[in-house]
């Protein structure tokens, strides 16, 4: 039975969560609008999370909603400020339709408020716990005219479309046709899409042929399930607490990095520095373009020394990359600089493990020389029989199944050469 107190409780909790939800979003850069705030404000997010207390059901964290056999999460409530970042790219309006890619209630819930009695929402989910969880939750919060549907979202629900808007809350690999097919004309569909293994939220609309991000966020969510999943290839290095692993096809041999961890690591620093609390998302997308061999280290420190070098007091970040020979690889790592400061560097391993570091130092200083301060990259999403003349030029080709994306950092040479105004 919930009390007055506890409702009064779920309200105050509410309340001091969207506050920080909408300072959070205004300093990423997505302000939110007054009816946004307004949903966080509303739906009770408590009854979405019957599993948590009070507090956790607010706190700008994710909430677990099931783990795999093997401990894997599988599906989650995604923080508060995720989501309400993902709404502010999306721009719902009143009477659209909406379908919600990967179930758990309470984002469903938000849309609903969203598009309002003359609009409709529909949120789909592979797993039919997950779909039975969130049908018992929307209809405990009063939203029973949501509709749940269980099936793989690789190829979309037909029943309810076309779509004004394609909300995806899991971790997308490829953009599958059914998604295109089913979306409006004019239509959005905001994905946190995963391009070398860097996951960005992407507001996507249709231009011709071809979709183009309007907007990109950072992001992270669990991968997808069913026939669009790939979880790209982990390749352990001589142990199970040490790995590399390639997405999208970076590497054809890694057989030869075998046994690399048994040398010596070597050092090289770039003079680049960063404060610790400074983020730097696109450093990781510069170093993916940059570095063909571009992979993820993946370290297990649940029992100890993992094996890889790391600074005392410094930071440890999952970005490598793999030597031409392919028998050596990087890391990007850091060092103390001073108070408060870190200098970013790399650590290499192997009988090329100086070049390798070498090569991700380099590509450190052209991120801080040309790119630190600068916009992001624009992304596109094409089909997959573009023929590569009709591509950007000199953009990052990545292809998947159903597509290419491509890549396009801003031409600093023309930048440089734009005249200054006038007085």
């Amino acid at each position: 039975m919930i009390t007055d107190n506890a409702v009064q409780d779920a309200a105050v909790l509410r309340d001091a969560m969207a506050t920080s939800v909408a300072t959070a979003c205004a300093e990423w850069g997505f302000p939110l609008p007054g009816r946004v705030e307004a949903a966080f404000r509303t739906v009770p997010r408590h009854l979405f999370a019957p599993e948590v207390s009070l507090d956790a059901a607010y706190a700008l964290d994710i909430v677990e909603v099931k783990r795999s056999e093997h401990g894997v999460l599988t599906s989650t409530m995604s923080a508060p400020d995720t989501q309400a970042v993902q709404l502010v790219q999306a721009d719902i309006k009143p009477g659209m339709r909406v379908l919600e890619v990967g179930s758990g209630g309470y984002f469903a819930s938000l849309l609903a408020k969203l598009v309002g009695p003359a609009g409709q929402v529909t949120t789909m989910d592979i797993d039919a716990d997950v779909t039975s969880r969130a049908r018992a939750c929307l209809d405990a919060a009063g939203y029973e005219r949501v509709r749940v549907a269980t099936g793989d979202a690789e190829y979309g629900l037909e029943d309810d479309g076309p779509y004004d808007r394609i909300m995806v809350t899991v971790g997308a690999w490829d953009i599958p046709p059914a998604w295109r097919k089913q979306l409006a004309p004019g239509g959005r569909m905001v994905v946190p899409l995963r391009m070398k293994g860097i996951s960005r939220s992407l507001a996507l609309e249709c231009v011709n042929d071809h979709l183009v991000a309007v907007s990109q966020a950072v992001s992270g969510f669990v991968w997808m399930q069913g026939a669009g999943g790939n979880h790209g290839h982990l390749w352990l290095l001589g142990s199970q607490k040490v790995g590399l692993r390639f997405d999208d096809g970076n590497l054809q041999q890694p057989a030869a990095l075998d046994g690399v961890l048994a040398g010596e690591p070597v050092a090289a620093w770039s003079g680049v520095t960063v404060r610790r609390s400074e983020p730097f998302p696109d450093l990781a997308l510069w170093m993916a373009t940059a570095l063909p061999g571009f992979c993820h280290l993946v370290v297990d420190t649940s029992d100890g020394d993992p094996g890889v070098a790391v600074e005392p007091g410094g930071r440890r970040f999952p970005f490598a990359a793999v030597d031409e020979e392919g028998d050596s690889f990087a890391y990007l790592s850091v060092r103390p600089a001073g108070e408060g400061v870190v200098e970013m560097g790399a650590h290499g391993y192997g009988p090329h493990g100086s070049r390798i570091a070498e090569a991700v130092v380099e590509q450190v200083r052209v991120w801080d020389r040309d790119y630190r301060n600068g916009p992001s990259p624009d992304f596109a999403v094409w089909p997959i029989g573009t023929a590569t003349e009709a591509l950007p030029e000199g953009a990052l080709v990545i292809q998947k199944r159903h597509t290419k994306i491509t890549i396009s950092w801003p031409d600093v040479t023309a930048r440089s050469q734009v005249a200054p105004p006038t007085q």
